[in-house]
């Protein structure tokens, strides 16, 4: 079982920085994905970051050029720059296996302008 908790969220005003972390817990299978999702108040949660275990980054193209996804060791960031109202939600820390799917419980991102 894998269990996941994040930190880092706060309010910080436009085209300021944040960086968010995930603590994993458990043991991480040889062949998985982490990544981060975010979901504002109406919206679907949507992918934003991903990462693998061979370290492959992938991100949504809204945040292209300002955040990064990182993985140290069971730790997983996500350095969050140049910060725009419409990233305001709240941010979850995913892992997905061949047989588990974990979830954080979020922490929220509130950017104002």
């Amino acid at each position: 079982q894998v269990q996941l908790v994040e930190s880092g969220g706060g309010l910080v005003q436009a085209g300021g920085s944040l960086r968010l972390s995930c603590a994993a817990s458990g043991s991480l299978d040889s062949a998985h994905t982490m990544a981060w999702y975010r979901q504002a108040p109406g919206n679907q949660r949507e992918p934003v970051a991903t990462i693998t275990s061979g370290e492959g980054t992938n991100y949504v193209d809204s945040v292209k050029g300002r955040f990064t996804i990182s993985k140290d060791k069971k730790i997983l960031y996500l350095q969050m720059n140049s910060l725009k109202p419409e990233d305001t939600a709240v941010y979850y820390c995913n892992y997905l296996d061949s047989t588990i799917v974990a979830w954080g419980q979020g922490t929220q991102v509130t950017v104002s302008s």
